[in-house]
């Protein structure tokens, strides 16, 4: 059982590391500023039929992670910041108020802009930033 958990510790810390980062480096500097104006304007998904298969394998994957970011509360890795991506993938009611809640953290924004920085990519606007104006120039999606 010892044996278990620390290869179980083990994958998660190192799949963590490299997942992680690569996940938040991926996504566009705008994503949360998007996602801040979709939860004022409570802007719905479209539920067509492909959107079921995909409800289902991202819900799945969402605890996954889920239970990953709970184990790295207590074992080695980045649970808190898994436990997020875990959240962000799962459908179920207050998500984006919760989120909204979550993102206005300092704490948060600091970390994800540090991993965003580490790539040499632009850091992450947030709808409640202190910065007039404020804006990025990486254009890979349309919000």
């Amino acid at each position: 059982m010892a044996l278990f958990v620390l290869l179980f510790s083990l994958i998660t810390f190192v799949g963590s590391v490299i997942a992680i980062p690569w996940v938040v480096g991926r996504l566009d500097c705008n994503y949360f500023r998007a996602f801040a104006l979709r939860v004022e304007r409570g802007e719905t998904k479209d539920r067509n039929g492909p959107f079921f298969v995909w409800a289902l394998a991202r819900n799945t994957l969402g605890l996954v992670l889920v239970a990953l970011g709970l184990a790295m509360l207590v074992l080695p890795g980045q649970g808190i910041i898994t436990l997020i991506l875990g959240l962000s993938l799962l459908d179920f009611p207050g998500k984006r108020l919760l989120f909204a809640r979550i993102l206005k953290r300092r704490a948060v924004q600091q970390t994800l802009n540090w991993i965003r920085r580490k790539q040499g990519r632009e850091e992450f606007v947030f709808s409640n930033s202190t910065k007039t104006g404020e804006h990025c120039y990486e254009t890979r999606k349309n919000y």
